[in-house]
């Protein structure tokens, strides 16, 4: 299965006045630190602040994919129904002044929380203006935002719901009753993936064989997903000490290149990763060896990036699974016995999966499970390795201070030491008016 419509970036909390008011929904799917969209909040709300109501349009049914190609001040016109805080979140942190959807931003089948954090950065999120909303507005058009409606120049483009802090949190609580249905399901997909990828999950089937040695190895598998630009900052000197394995996830090969790394596998559907990325395998490629990739395919073998690889001219072998792209990378580097999995913007509890609004997630809740006695996130790493870690220069700072200490007391106690510290001193001081008279 290929990863959904819509998601990069890092995650919103819900702050102490939403959990008030979705009461049990908070309580049961579980809360995060307020950490990145309050930092990101704060350095954006100059476009709203300013009243801009007015931008240039950019259209796209992927979120992910209008996120690479907007600017700060822009208006987002998507079509993304249970908007999941990861796409949110990229919105905010591209810039974008008003975001049209012209699905549904909560369906009411689980309260997701990417309109949250649209509405707590102050972005206006008009919604459930339908789906003709893709065909009248084109990229580029300016438009302009009153009220519920949206404007293509002077005409009317659409009318829908302009939602604001209370309605999005009332909607929220509705969808709380869905709750159960959704766990419902979640656990019906998880026993259908079971059964459809067994061989894969306990037995490695259809992996394919790589150049790159992973065995006795660290594996670090980076997905462009939660904080992960937080993680790999916080791993930078783990990285730098330990060198192990660079995976990138599709996009995550590029949150790697942006951080200085090269990645040394690519593994995905290789939709939202960039050239510059994928002609790191090529033949002519500086590096040696070149980054190796695997190219992520449905179980019935059809893999639409398949045809991007072939124009490119890069080598690649693929996988076929229906799970997540990120599963299969996980997968890959426990069959091929890496000494350890380090997971940097993946999805690791269950308002995380239930987030991304599809069966697919079942995936990943068992390949966790599989992978577990050697998968650690990227977080747990940096706390336990920058804890215990000793650097070279503390080293040096503790034993010269202690051998000054050392020559100190030796000094103050002993008179041939002090004899000798004392001529020491008096041929230092003749040899430097020596060197006066000099020149």
């Amino acid at each position: 299965m290929a990863p959904p419509r819509g998601g990069i970036g890092s995650a919103s909390p819900v702050g102490p006045d939403a959990i008030s008011r979705t009461g049990a929904a908070e309580a049961t799917i579980g809360r995060e630190p307020h950490t990145s969209t309050s930092k990101i909040r704060g350095s954006r709300r100059w476009s709203n602040r300013r009243g801009r109501e007015a931008g240039v349009a950019r259209v796209d049914r992927r979120t992910k994919d209008l996120v690479s190609r907007a600017h700060a001040g822009d208006i987002a016109v998507i079509d993304h129904e249970d908007l999941d805080r990861v796409a949110a979140e990229a919105l905010v942190a591209a810039g974008i002044a008003a975001v049209v959807n012209a699905a549904a931003s909560i369906s009411g089948r689980y309260p997701n929380l990417g309109p949250l954090v649209l509405v707590e950065a102050g972005i206006p999120l008009i919604d459930r203006v339908g789906p003709l909303l893709m065909t009248k507005v084109r990229e580029g058009d300016a438009l302009r935002l009153s009220g519920d409606r949206l404007f293509a120049g002077d005409r009317l483009a659409a009318v829908g719901i302009l939602q604001s802090h209370a309605s999005v949190l009332r909607d929220m609580e509705s969808a709380q009753a869905a709750l159960g249905q959704r766990f419902e399901s979640f656990a019906r997909n998880t026993l259908g993936y079971l059964q459809e990828e067994r061989d894969l999950l306990f037995g490695g089937a259809g992996l394919p064989e790589l150049r790159h040695e992973l065995a006795g190895r660290p594996v670090l598998v980076v997905v462009r997903g939660y904080s992960y630009r937080e993680d790999l900052a916080a791993l930078r000197a783990y990285i730098r000490d330990v060198r192990p394995v660079l995976l990138g996830v599709d996009g995550g090969a590029d949150g790697l290149l942006d951080e200085g790394y090269v990645p040394d596998l690519i593994l995905g559907d290789m939709d939202s990763v960039s050239d510059r990325a994928l002609e790191l395998a090529s033949k002519d490629a500086r590096r040696r060896p070149p980054t190796e990739l695997v190219l992520h395919a449905y179980t019935d073998g059809h893999a639409p990036g398949g045809a991007r690889l072939d124009r490119l001219g890069v080598p690649y072998t693929t996988v076929r699974s229906a799970g997540t792209s990120e599963d299969v990378a996980f997968l890959l580097a426990h069959e091929k016995r890496a000494e350890l999995i380090v997971a940097v913007g993946t999805h690791g509890n269950l308002r995380e999966f239930l987030d991304k609004g599809r069966g697919g997630m079942s995936s990943t809740f068992l390949v966790r499970l599989r992978v577990g006695e050697i998968l650690v996130d990227a977080k747990g790493v940096s706390r336990i390795y920058g804890n215990s870690r000793l650097r070279a220069r503390d080293t040096f700072l503790l034993v010269g201070s202690a051998l000054l200490t050392m020559l100190i007391v030796v000094a103050a106690i002993s008179p041939s030491v002090r004899l000798f510290f004392d001529l020491a001193f008096e041929h230092v001081r003749e040899w430097f008016f020596h060197l006066r008279e000099i020149v």
